[in-house]
């Protein structure tokens, strides 16, 4: 039986992965300034400063782009939370420290330039908006989210463990960027859609940090691996899952095409998995085989409540669809 290596072992023999993709990533990311992708000649000032306050009829954005843009706002709002997850299962010493900063650094840009966008645009009521910042930010983010049934085998200190912490970041970054992606084309305004799909850009080179370090750990310890991403996969769920509003504003969202089971199944979960070719490698040993039978079963079943949704979801737009027409015959 293959021993399991410690977080300290596991640190070690990664950092050199660690080191070649973070300058990999420095050559590959392209700076930017917020500024740059905000409409400054929209703005004009609320009341306190004898303007006029937010009123709904300001937005141009419809319910579903106003739901998914306050979603990835929010998620990226409560970084000081992650950034202490990512710290606590890394180190600060090494490639790993300087990515903990540089990656945090990056991530901080997409909340500042999007909250600067709804603000000056009125996309969405700042209040409300702000309210739910306060809320969600104080919530803060535990990394057992991380750790789903198997929180009882965290790592001394409450911590996710660092092969649990880059699997779940590795889909969590992947996600991320099918909804800014999509959000920005939701949003009907070439502006907003520059805007997300630079910080989607941002985000796939993260997703790419992760995923590189997550794999090499699926070469060194197969069956240690496996389970955590195992562990990931099937207790998935958004870091902004605690947030005001979350469920409403993700019924939506997947109802229009921002962020569904589809998209998690094909456009995030299998891609990550086809590139550590976890169903094609041969290096398990009895425990990996049986975690390998474990995923290929929920990730069955994941296709069969796809099906589901889709057919339910396809249902209820026609519904919609119809009531809409039969209203605008009879106001015609």
């Amino acid at each position: 039986m293959t021993r399991e290596l410690t977080q300290l072992e596991l640190l070690r023999e990664l950092e050199s992965v660690a080191e070649a993709n973070v300058n990999r990533h420095l050559k590959a990311a392209r700076d930017w300034n917020p500024h740059d992708y905000v409409p400054w000649d929209e703005g004009r000032n609320f009341a306190a400063l004898g303007g006029v306050d937010y009123d709904p009829e300001q937005s141009r954005l419809s319910d579903v782009a106003q739901a998914a843009m306050i979603t990835n706002l929010l998620t990226e709002d409560n970084l000081p939370s992650y950034h202490r997850v990512i710290a606590d299962n890394f180190s600060m010493d090494s490639a790993w420290g300087y990515w903990v900063g540089r990656w945090t650094a990056e991530e901080n840009r997409h909340g500042i330039a999007m909250r600067d966008y709804l603000v000056v645009t009125r996309g969405v009521d700042p209040v409300a908006l702000e309210q739910a910042r306060m809320t969600h930010m104080t919530n803060g983010y535990s990394p057992e989210l991380t750790a789903g049934d198997r929180a009882g085998e965290l790592t001394a200190g409450g911590q996710a463990g660092l092969l649990r912490a880059v699997a779940y970041v590795t889909f969590q970054e992947l996600a991320t960027r099918v909804s800014h992606k999509n959000t920005g084309k939701a949003c009907n305004d070439p502006i907003a859609d520059k805007l997300l799909q630079r910080i989607a850009a941002d985000e796939n080179l993260h997703m790419q940090f992760y995923r590189n370090v997550c794999g090499a750990g699926m070469d060194i310890a197969p069956d240690q691996t496996l389970r955590a991403v195992t562990d990931i996969v099937t207790n998935f769920q958004m870091p902004g899952a605690g947030m005001p509003n979350f469920r409403r504003h993700g019924v939506l969202m997947a109802k229009h095409g921002i962020y569904d089971l589809r998209q998690h199944l094909d456009e995030v979960l299998m891609p990550v998995l086809r590139k550590w070719d976890v169903f094609g490698r041969d290096d398990f040993g009895p425990e990996g085989e049986k975690t390998r039978e474990e995923l290929a079963a929920f990730l069955e079943q994941l296709e069969r409540d796809t099906v589901k949704f889709e057919e339910m979801r396809d249902r209820s737009l026609a519904r919609e669809a119809l009531k809409k027409a039969r209203q605008e015959k009879k106001a015609s």
